[in-house]
C-alpha cells in the first residue's frame, strides 16, 4: 500500500504561482509513476502531469505544458507540482496519485492511477 499526503493548495490571483507537494509512504519502490490529477466541479477528472520515479521523465497535459513543472525528490519520497501563470480554469481539486509498474503509461496519462491522496484545493481568481 502507498499513502499520499498533499499540501500547498490555496487561493491565488490569475497569473500567480503555487507549489503543491505530495509525500509518499509505504513499501519502498511501491510506486513507479507519481503524478497529479485535477477535478473541477461538474467536470471530468483530468490528467495534469506525471513523473516516472526512477528516471525522472515527465509528461504533461497540453493544457498545462509550459506553465506547470512536476519534479520529485527521491530522498524525501516527495513529488512537487510548480504551477506558474495560473488561470481561472486551473481552479480544481488537485490529487496526488501513484501507480505501480504494472500500470501502463498510457493509463496513467488518462489519470488511471492505483493510489490517491485526499486532494488539495486550488482556486484561481480572475
Amino acid at each position: 500500500q502507498v499513502q499520499l499526503v498533499e499540501s500547498g493548495g490555496g487561493l491565488v490571483q490569475a497569473g500567480g504561482s503555487l507549489r503543491l507537494s505530495c509525500v509518499a509512504s509505504g513499501r519502498a519502490f511501491s510506486w513507479y509513476h507519481m503524478g497529479w490529477v485535477r477535478q473541477a466541479p461538474g467536470k471530468e477528472r483530468e490528467f495534469v502531469a506525471t513523473v516516472i520515479w526512477i528516471s525522472g521523465r515527465t509528461y504533461y497535459a497540453d493544457s498545462v505544458k509550459g506553465r506547470f513543472t512536476i519534479s520529485r525528490e527521491n530522498a524525501k519520497n516527495t513529488v512537487y507540482l510548480q504551477m506558474n501563470s495560473l488561470k481561472p480554469e486551473d481552479t480544481a481539486a488537485y490529487y496526488c496519485a501513484a501507480a505501480t509498474s504494472s500500470t501502463a503509461l498510457s493509463a496513467v496519462r488518462r489519470g488511471d492511477y492505483d493510489y490517491w491522496g485526499q486532494g488539495t484545493q486550488v482556486t484561481v481568481s480572475s
